[in-house]
């Protein structure tokens, strides 16, 4: 018997549907407020919507930051 090596295969973080869908709207009807910057977009989300959960508030910001990384990089379709 062969033993097999342990492979480490990286992948992606999974995000809940509301996190992207509301991230992508937001980007949509506001594309000149967000930074690639967590704590700016953290403190803009907090101003423009109403998210009651800071977890929530948190996820929806890195997300939009990744969203401006991404669209910065060309890789965002």
């Amino acid at each position: 018997m062969v033993p097999i090596p342990s492979l480490r295969i990286s992948m992606g973080t999974v995000r809940e549907k509301v996190i992207k869908r509301t991230a992508y709207k937001l980007v949509k009807q506001y594309p000149d407020l967000w930074t690639e910057d967590f704590e700016h977009n953290k403190m803009v989300l907090s101003q423009i919507a109403e998210i009651k959960s800071k977890i929530y508030r948190n996820r929806i910001a890195g997300y939009i930051t990744r969203l401006k990384v991404r669209e910065r990089e060309g890789t965002l379709v």
